[in-house]
């Protein structure tokens, strides 16, 4: 019997077809991503499979022969458990998901463009996949092509002028609205990779007020010595909120972490000083009725998104080297790269292991 030839493609919702009321609903935590990773393969039955879970995007990266059969099946994995509409989807193949894949890798497809987090982030997706045992020697291949011309882009574009990250845009909108940050009290809820790249570019714009909350202590401490911080207990961080100009919220909970009727009573004691929260998580972690209450200004990532479009403008000249850039690539060694993962065999094997 002949061996159809596989078809690499990439299902997905991002920042761009669907809101963070939508993409929330897809986020993998990372503790996770091994286990989901395994069970969407085995699900689908796609040859190979990694998942890419970030604040804006949910993506499934997979090869298989029966592209439509899989791609209904994993589509069906996520329709059936949410109610999500079918056109927040985009679907990808061969050349057009490799392409994709590369701009997702370089930072010229996310909300900030530039940005640094996400190739490390695609990074992370790999080896959980490596660890989950759903990549075999094509998709390897192809991650680590794709990895290589990202870092060209990187090295040969100013993609990364002006704010990089997530974190690094939601300072500067703080800088914008409330001028300089230097006589702000600001407190970074989270010690994640986000919340460590706000914090940073919180340090960079002078803040000296930073205090840092997390659930680990430990993470919180190191965090907070790293920037020249405070640390809060956890438990104690709610209250402190009387006493703060900036909330920047960043933790992998499920739920809502800062609730309506902890702002509203914190709101009581400030005498009409506004407070500004910046959501960065997905899912969110600030109860958007707290938007409502007096004094309160609260941005969440798809508020977040309109001004990154400012940045995007600057940088349309970078974005077109480097997609160009990638474009040459894909012509040349991704072509070769899109044909091996059809003639050959699949074998199964981890990079990461020791």
């Amino acid at each position: 019997m002949t061996r159809l030839s596989l078809v690499f493609a990439c299902l997905g919702v991002n920042h761009r077809t669907a809101s963070v009321e939508l993409r929330e609903k897809f986020a993998v935590p990372t503790r996770e991503l091994v286990e989901v990773t395994r069970c969407l393969r085995r699900e689908s039955g796609a040859d190979e499979c990694v998942v890419l879970s970030t604040c804006n995007r949910t993506e499934v990266y997979y090869s298989a022969e029966d592209v439509r059969g899989t791609t209904r099946r994993i589509q069906s994995h996520f329709l059936d458990k949410q109610a999500v509409p079918e056109r927040a989807f985009y679907l990808y193949c061969d050349d057009q998901a490799l392409r994709h894949l590369a701009l997702v890798a370089s930072g010229l497809d996310s909300m900030v463009i530039g940005e640094t987090e996400i190739f490390g982030q695609l990074k992370n997706a790999y080896r959980a996949a490596c660890d989950a045992e759903t990549v075999a020697s094509p998709m390897h291949r192809i991650f680590q092509g794709v990895f290589s011309a990202a870092k060209k882009v990187r090295s040969s574009t100013r993609i990364t002028a002006g704010p990089t990250s997530v974190g690094a845009a939601a300072v500067a909108l703080a800088h914008r609205i409330l001028g300089p940050l230097s006589g702000a009290s600001v407190l970074v809820v989270g010690a994640g990779d986000v919340a460590r790249a706000t914090a940073q570019s919180l340090k960079s714009r002078g803040a000296q007020s930073l205090f840092v909350a997390n659930r680990s202590y430990d993470r919180a401490q190191q965090l907070a010595q790293s920037v020249g911080g405070s640390v809060i207990r956890f438990a104690e961080w709610i209250p402190f909120l009387e006493r703060t100009d900036i909330v920047i919220v960043s933790t992998a909970a499920p739920v809502y972490v800062v609730q309506q009727e902890a702002v509203k009573r914190a709101c009581t004691s400030r005498r009409g000083k506004p407070l500004f929260i910046i959501d960065l998580s997905v899912p969110r972690n600030v109860d958007p009725a707290c938007g409502e209450l007096d004094g309160v200004v609260l941005y969440d990532m798809d508020a977040l998104q309109a001004m990154t479009r400012e940045t995007m403008q600057q940088r349309s000249l970078e974005v077109r080297r480097g997609a160009e850039l990638i474009d040459d690539w894909l012509a040349d060694d991704g072509a070769q790269l899109i044909n091996r993962n059809s003639e050959t065999d699949n074998v199964f094997s981890n990079p990461f292991a020791m």
